[in-house]
């Protein structure tokens, strides 16, 4: 047969052995829904994966009645968008470890245990995580859980799909305008079925060398781990903020695939804008730290620390409704000790209220107050801190979210973008997916290059090449758009951070 593949006449002769190494979806049909089916007012229309928008994953209401069934319909996979939540209506005993009916399972991953193919599962209860497996026999009722991340269209094809089962999403943001060319009705904010359009993937299997050319993001699949270490040929050029020099190579060397650290920082300025980058921990810069900004009693109780007593300025006046409590003006000084619990009478009944206990600094002594976990201020942080930190020190020593300002930049690049900025925010450790290449003809250095942000197709030369990995792997700062920023941040832990604010008065 004859076919077109990335715009190339191909040709397969009569007898020839394809290995079929996965599937991929290449293109979605979209219809818009209505309680959970397709409109009747409704076309079908084409969207291509990378059609702009954010969405949300609607939680699937037909349960799985088995692990292995999730397993099989599933993607689970070693990164977090590969990490499904379901739970159980019934209590799951296992043999020391009971799941209650309705907690969250996070499945991690498939593998074998002691010769049974089970799942490595957590779920978080009173904050702490327990970990366990599920074998793959185990039966009984699992649902989705609702997942309040969310993903583009591409994310949502390759890993929130499952085989045999359509896909309801909410269209969460666009971050484009509307126009003419976009199919979708105009101001459309509903709910979307896709339906996917499969393509095959296959090799020669004969053949000495691999001759179908495939994008870089698809290393991520498990199917293409066999290609490492292998030499490639780079058929597009690399767009990417990151300007180093394999973006000039002809031929590369992938020497593997892994998940590296990087820490996610934002521009600090009032007007917008922001510049957002990707920090690795290798930077060789320091920094000092500056004032943070806390808009309430609950954010100084999460900002605290016990290497330090944290000192801040109040920026907004609060008028407290219950004399047990400090009424505060604009200037005062604050000295934050710990969060208790205070008696108030509210509406002739004594309640127990959450408190923060201060110092209030006066200008020759220190008075003792107490301010209400639900109180809405402003609060503006004093520094006394002169010490220059290397970003380990500050991800060790500090918790995130962080304000800094670069104090000496990195003398080991040409060009530190970080330098010229005037403050920075630390928001959180990230991890993501990375490949380690090097130029073919001169590997004397190596690289990180980004998966998941970086588009080129490649043809595969030779794989299996034994090369030692060049002994200096570069790494830099990466400045990521408005977009890839809301990508990388959503994903993680949502354990991790704080839990929601109190109300803002007693109830």
């Amino acid at each position: 047969s004859i076919y077109e593949m990335f715009g190339n006449e191909c040709c397969l002769s009569t007898g020839e052995v394809i290995k079929v190494i996965g599937f991929k979806i290449n293109k979605l049909i979209a219809s818009i829904c209505e309680n959970n089916e397709v409109s009747r007012f409704s076309a079908k229309v084409e969207l291509p994966l990378n059609f702009p928008g954010l969405y949300k994953v609607v939680a699937d209401k037909t349960p799985y009645v088995s692990i292995e069934e999730i397993t099989r319909k599933v993607s689970i996979g070693p990164t977090r968008f590969g990490h499904p939540c379901f739970y159980s209506p019934e209590d799951i005993k296992l043999a020391n470890f009971t799941i209650k009916h309705g907690e969250q399972i996070t499945f991690n991953s498939v593998e074998d245990v002691s010769g049974t193919m089970a799942v490595n599962c957590v779920l978080v209860r009173n904050n702490q995580i327990h970990s366990f497996t599920l074998p793959l026999s185990q039966e009984g009722k699992f649902y989705e859980c609702e997942d309040d991340q969310i993903y583009t269209l591409k994310e949502i094809a390759e890993w929130k799909i499952p085989k045999c089962r359509k896909r309801i999403v909410k269209l969460s943001n666009t971050l484009h305008t509307w126009d003419s060319s976009n199919p979708l009705p105009e101001n459309f904010d509903g709910c979307l079925i896709l339906m996917p359009v499969y393509e095959v993937q296959a090799v020669m299997k004969f053949k000495n060398n691999i001759t179908f050319i495939i994008p870089l993001s698809s290393v991520n699949s498990d199917c293409y781990l066999e290609f490492f270490s292998v030499i490639i040929l780079l058929i597009t050029t690399i767009k990417s903020s990151l300007q180093i020099k394999y973006i000039t190579w002809k031929e590369i060397i992938i020497y593997k695939k892994y998940q590296a650290a990087r820490v996610l920082a934002s521009e600090i300025r009032s007007d917008s804008p922001k510049r957002h980058f990707l920090i690795p921990m290798s930077y060789k810069g320091k920094f000092k730290r500056r004032p943070r900004e806390l808009p309430t009693a609950y954010d100084l109780e999460i900002a605290r620390s016990e290497k330090e007593q944290l000192h801040v300025v109040a920026t907004k006046a609060f008028a407290s409704p219950h004399r047990e409590f400090f009424s505060v003006s604009v200037g005062d000084q604050f000295l934050v000790q710990q969060c208790q619990t205070s008696e108030i009478l509210y509406e002739g009944r004594k309640k127990l209220v959450d408190v923060l206990a201060c110092e209030q600094i006066l200008s020759d002594t220190y008075k003792k107050v107490l301010l209400p976990m639900y109180m809405e201020g402003s609060f503006v942080e004093v520094i006394h801190d002169k010490k220059r930190y290397h970003l380990s020190e500050i991800c060790k020593e500090f918790r995130l979210p962080f304000n800094v300002k670069v104090s000496m930049r990195d003398l080991s690049i040409e060009e530190d973008v970080l330098a010229a900025v005037p403050g920075l925010q630390f928001e959180e450790e990230i991890t993501d997916s990375y490949l380690l290449i090097s130029s073919a003809t001169n590997p004397v250095e190596s690289w990180e290059i980004p998966v998941y942000r970086l588009n080129m197709l490649v043809h595969l030369l030779s794989k299996d090449v034994q090369v030692v990995v060049p002994p200096v792997t570069k790494t830099t700062v990466e400045e990521i758009s408005e977009e890839q920023y809301y990508m990388v941040r959503r994903y993680e832990n949502q354990t991790l951070h704080p839990p929601p604010r109190p109300p803002k008065k007693p109830t």
